[in-house]
């Protein structure tokens, strides 16, 4: 007879049969049950199972049934103990594909076992003991009675610094307070979308660039136009007039690669400031240099006009969900008001973790790291692909190269012969919002490990020289 573990068990409710009469050893039935209930979804992946003793109990049967049920479970790889916590479900044990994903038709196509899409960052980088001691740190902070809508003043102390330390940007005085937090890039944009940028303005946003922006901005109702760039960013003389903001990526254009030089940058703020404009200036990357210093922000030549954006997405993680923003008075004030009247604010947990990652010089010994990392990796891919006869273009900066093709077909078979072995990288398409202009691959190299970049390369090189 089924017998139903109660509903005060994460199982809820989840009917296992046993039959004694059943040639089957319990401890297998009890397994297959477990089994078949994760494959199905009625168990999901953190999931917690009671104890061995709990369930016994419930289901009438000896403890050392449900001890052999997990015991088998957990070498297959269904559940995890966690010391000191408990058993959870993991649903995707070793060499299986996750439900639902890669289904084409009647076939499935395995998992990407390497990711080599650009703008994911190097998490395995991240030293998990000081992730661990800040995150304890900052749930040692006690409750706040009222919001930050500007964010927390540590937080906001906590970038004034890393901007000086690892973009050479001097604030002080009334700048100073020009810095708030935002919940990351995206978000910032919509909230300029929603304020100094006003529905129905244009806005030309680099194509190809960040895709995201362009939905925000469309999301708001604002008028999205492109912005053509060549291999040193923006092309200035190419903006549309008549446009509200310029969106853009100096430091490192994304995807393309390229780092707007000093003559460029002059004639953008020139135009900026004849014809009214907002530079939005993206610094997704800008600390990832590696061959000379990089040329100061936008926002150190121009206050008056450039809103500057960097997130912590990708020099760390997007698990904090947070970012900044440093622009003109006027405008902070603008996005101020608009969170005021709408109740809504950068959430405070991923800020708190930052300012301890600072406070103890974890975030400086990181980007170090992480500089060495991508330095090396990047010798790497353009050491190998060069000797292939491969193109690869792009500053020596950042965590992605590029390599361009003849054409859309072209980057459509390459793609797809490098996911049939296991791996998953970028073509240009995905990154233009009206018609293609580049062709090529965005091949990012810090979400993999270094084995899987070299193990991967000759494979990248055989489907672009036999396409």
């Amino acid at each position: 007879m089924p017998h139903t573990v109660p509903a005060t068990s994460p199982l809820l409710e989840l009917a296992i049969d046993l039959d004694r009469s059943d040639r089957r050893p319990l401890a297998v039935q009890l397994a297959d049950a477990l089994r078949q209930a994760a494959t199905g979804g009625q168990l999901r992946s953190g999931d917690r199972l009671p104890s061995t003793r709990a369930l016994a109990r419930h289901l009438g049967v000896s403890r050392t049934v449900t001890a052999a049920a997990y015991e088998q479970l957990h070498a297959e790889g269904w559940i995890v103990g966690r010391h000191g916590s408990g058993t959870y479900v993991t649903t995707s044990p070793p060499g299986t594909t996750p439900q639902g994903f890669g289904v084409r038709g009647d076939r499935e196509t395995p998992a990407p076992e390497v990711n080599l899409t650009p703008g994911a960052p190097w998490v395995d980088g991240i030293d998990r003991a000081a992730w661990r001691r800040a995150w304890r740190a900052a749930a040692d902070v006690g409750p706040a009675s009222l919001p930050y809508r500007a964010g927390m003043p540590e937080y906001r102390a906590v970038v004034v610094e890393h901007l000086l330390r690892h973009r050479g940007l001097v604030l002080g005085g009334p700048y100073e307070d020009s810095v708030i937090a935002t919940a990351g890039t995206t978000a910032a944009v919509s909230e300029l979308a929603g304020t100094v940028i006003e529905r129905g303005d244009t806005v030309a946003v680099e194509e190809p660039g960040y895709q995201r922006a362009v939905g925000a901005l469309r999301a708001a109702g604002v008028r999205v136009v492109p912005a053509p760039v060549d291999h040193s960013g923006v092309v200035v003389d190419a903006v549309p007039r008549g446009v509200r903001a310029v969106y853009c990526s100096p430091a490192h254009q994304y995807p393309i690669g390229g780092r707007l030089p000093a003559e460029r940058r002059i004639a953008l703020v020139e135009r900026a400031r004849a014809e009214g404009w907002l530079i939005i200036e993206d610094d997704y990357d800008g600390e990832l240099r590696y061959d000379v210093a990089p040329l100061p922000v936008l926002a150190s030549m121009a206050p008056d006009v450039v809103v500057h954006l960097g997130t912590t997405s990708k020099i760390l993680t997007p698990t904090l969900g947070v970012g900044w923003m440093l622009a003109p008075p006027r405008v902070v004030s603008a996005v101020l008001e608009h969170r005021e009247r709408t109740g809504t604010r950068p959430a405070p947990a991923g800020q708190r973790v930052l300012v301890e990652l600072g406070r103890h010089g974890d975030l400086g010994r990181h980007l170090r790291r992480l500089r060495r990392e991508m330095s090396r990796r990047r010798e790497l891919i353009v050491g190998h692909l060069t000797d292939a006869g491969v193109e690869v273009f792009g500053d020596r900066a950042g965590a992605h190269v590029v390599l361009p093709l003849p054409d859309a077909e072209s980057e459509q078979r390459v793609t797809e012969r490098v996911r049939a072995h296991g791996a998953v990288l970028d073509g240009l398409r995905r990154h233009h919002f009206g018609p293609q202009q580049w062709h090529g691959l965005a091949l990012g190299y810090a979400a993999c490990t270094r084995d899987d970049l070299e193990s991967t390369l000759p494979v990248v090189v055989g489907a672009v020289r036999g396409n």
